[in-house]
């Protein structure tokens, strides 16, 4: 099995290659240059041709495409992402005092949403047709109806200005940067994060327990006089794990989507508010670095679709081993 999934994550890298060509390229087709995006409209149009040519030739830009192509990509494999087109930050740097921020929130998020998705869609499969699964089942439509965005403004108004038990927006206080220190923080922008994806899993989780729960080797382990708690668990929950766990990590990808709207509306200094300024500000490397990750990020959820269903299905184990 290990020789499979080495296999599959070497096979990754290709795929990434292909996606830094299509990125690179779609960049090459935005009008103008690195020297027209960097500068002001009023000084680019004071600059002579002879200096925009000095300044492009600096800049490589002057070399043919395959040639930029590579430099750039080389550059990204040794570490060097470049350097912004607006501030003239490092890139790397950036992006190390940004993704940490966004990994927490992502992370937090994930977890609110896979705990209590996981659990009230359980629940509502095993009360089905009571008061608990129609209350479930209208959060769960509330969920998947209600903006992002809305939704982060409602619970800043509510809970940071009218009832003040959270901050309005930001990451930390100056000087406290340890993590319980900031926790509070991310309270808010987490859950407004996980809220649609709780929806999601549990009405997935519910439908999934309701046809394992079906099946005829649910009935054979009652008539074996199995505890409803062992059967419930056990043979029904494990085996409704394996298709949510598909919606549940294709959906991480969506998480780092829907970080980009909490950030700006929480004014979160991460990886999201980070690639809306670039776009603002049309600073192309920063949005070229960002895709990239975005993209190995969706590639990697992709790989870890195929061992979380290997863990949870022996006989997707076996096949794996028989194909290493």
């Amino acid at each position: 099995m290990l020789k499979y999934f080495s296999l599959r994550l070497l096979a990754l890298l290709p795929k990434l290659l292909i996606i830094t060509i299509v990125i690179f390229i779609g960049i090459q087709l935005i009008p103008g240059d690195a020297v027209s995006r960097s500068i002001p409209p009023e000084v680019y149009s004071k600059l002579s041709p002879v200096q925009l040519e000095e300044l492009r030739t600096a800049l490589g830009l002057n070399d043919p495409v395959v040639i930029q192509y590579f430099r750039w990509l080389f550059n990204i494999i040794r570490g060097d992402f470049g350097y912004s087109q607006v501030t003239g930050g490092n890139i790397a740097e950036i992006i190390a005092r940004r993704l940490p921020a966004t990994l927490e929130l992502v992370a937090l998020g994930l977890l609110l949403a896979t705990v209590f998705g996981l659990l009230l869609g359980f629940i509502s499969a095993l009360k089905k047709n009571t008061l608990i699964d129609y209350v479930n089942t209208a959060v769960g439509m509330i969920g998947l109806s209600m903006p992002e965005f809305f939704l982060g403004l409602c619970c800043i108004v509510i809970f940071a200005l009218k009832l003040k038990w959270f901050p309005a927006g930001g990451r930390m206080e100056p000087g406290k940067e340890a993590f319980f220190d900031r926790f509070h923080y991310l309270i808010l922008p987490s859950f407004c994060l996980g809220f649609t994806y709780i929806a999601t899993l549990m009405r997935f989780t519910r439908g999934a327990m309701l046809d394992v729960l079906n099946k005829d080797y649910i009935r054979t382990a009652r008539s074996k006089g199995l505890s409803e708690v062992k059967v419930n668990i056990k043979h029904g929950f494990r085996n409704a794990l394996i298709p949510v766990m598909v919606i549940l990590i294709f959906r991480i990808p969506m998480l780092f989507g829907g970080a980009v709207v909490i950030e700006n509306a929480f004014n979160y200094p991460g990886m999201g508010s980070m690639l809306v300024n670039a776009a603002t500000s049309a600073d192309m490397p920063i949005i070229m670095i960002t895709t990239m990750i975005i993209a190995a990020v969706i590639l990697l959820s992709s790989f870890l679709l195929d061992f979380v269903t290997a863990l949870l299905d022996p006989r997707v184990v076996f096949s794996s081993r028989k194909e290493g």
